[in-house]
């Protein structure tokens, strides 16, 4: 399958520089259980134990290319208020700097409150602003990539519609990894979904391409490379790598490979997309083709689907699972 050990590409991955961008968010975790209905509405009441901490959105990204041993600049913006400085403490014990966040007062940090009760969620209260940023925002982050740009292999632009990837930022992006010569790997929401003409690597699921093409999709081979040729007339990218969830990915660089879903147990899907970009992007900036740098990532979004929660790909496991799909 891999034209070197598995064992010398991840470890290539370790002497990389990859810029992260896109929406930085605070997940957190509030667990209990439900013993009563509260006497003031007919609402649960959750008797919490614990609480816990996580980084979401792009910096669940950053992670796993950290993870996998390379240097991570995580480029975003955040409010000015407490779940900034939390976040700030969880990149400080993940190794990632807090020095590529921009502030801006005027919006609250993304945060993701996640009520549990044995393991069902109950609600999830989120604190967050979708307005586009405002053109000082723009500036400061286009500024932190320029400074970045000469040292790094690669940009990752990840976006979860939270107003930061505004057409103009994007071609910003798009322009400095240029004059740069750096792949710059775009993972999509619907909101500006066309704004990423000419990248790299373009990788949308099944339903974002489908609703991006206001068409019916249906999972099967003939349907998706129907649907990636009308995708890339309007993008342009110099390839695409489409998610298919049970059935696997489809990539389309002028050919179309399919590959199966990574036969792993699945036993919670969150996060298997930033695990897929990461890697993709590691194995496009190691000089790696797409169809093999496309192979690891869905072995990797496997193994992190055998966890319950958003958890970085682990290199060692990653190795024996690369090496298992080999028997």
């Amino acid at each position: 399958m891999f034209s070197l050990p598995i064992e010398k590409i991840i470890a290539s991955f370790g002497h990389l520089k990859i810029a992260v961008i896109g929406d930085i968010m605070l997940d957190k975790y509030i667990f209990g259980h439900v013993s009563r209905i509260s006497p003031e509405y007919p609402v649960p009441v959750v008797d919490v134990t614990h609480e816990d901490q996580r980084l979401g959105g792009a910096a669940n990204v950053a992670r796993n290319t950290l993870s996998l041993g390379a240097e991570t600049y995580l480029i975003g913006v955040t409010g000015i208020d407490g779940n900034r400085e939390s976040l700030a403490e969880l990149f400080a014990t993940y190794g990632l700097s807090a020095d590529y966040l921009v502030s801006d007062a005027s919006r609250p940090t993304t945060c993701k409150t996640r009520i549990l009760s044995q393991n069902h969620h109950i609600t999830r209260v989120d604190f967050e602003s979708r307005e586009p940023v405002s053109e000082a925002v723009e500036l400061g982050i286009a500024g932190k990539l320029r400074a970045l740009a000469p040292s790094l292999d690669a940009v990752i632009i990840e976006d979860y519609n939270k107003g930061l990837l505004t057409s103009t930022l994007v071609r910003n992006i798009i322009a400095i990894a240029e004059d740069n010569d750096l792949p710059v790997l775009v993972d999509p929401k619907l909101q500006g979904f066309f704004s990423y003409r000419g990248c790299s690597v373009f990788k949308p699921n099944l339903s974002e391409m489908a609703s991006s093409l206001g068409m019916v999709v249906h999972n099967n081979d003939s349907e998706v490379e129907a649907a990636c040729l009308q995708l890339q007339e309007k993008i342009e990218a110099e390839s695409l790598v489409v998610t298919r969830s049970e059935k696997g990915i489809t990539i389309f660089n002028g050919t179309f490979t399919h590959i199966p879903a990574a036969s792993l147990e699945v036993a919670d899907v969150s996060g298997a997309g930033d695990t897929v970009i990461g890697v993709l992007a590691l194995g496009t900036a190691a000089g790696l083709d797409i169809v093999t740098s496309a192979s690891i990532a869905n072995i990797a979004a496997g193994t992190v689907c055998q966890e319950v929660g958003a958890v970085p790909v682990k290199a060692e496991r990653l190795i024996r699972a690369c090496q298992s799909q080999l028997i």
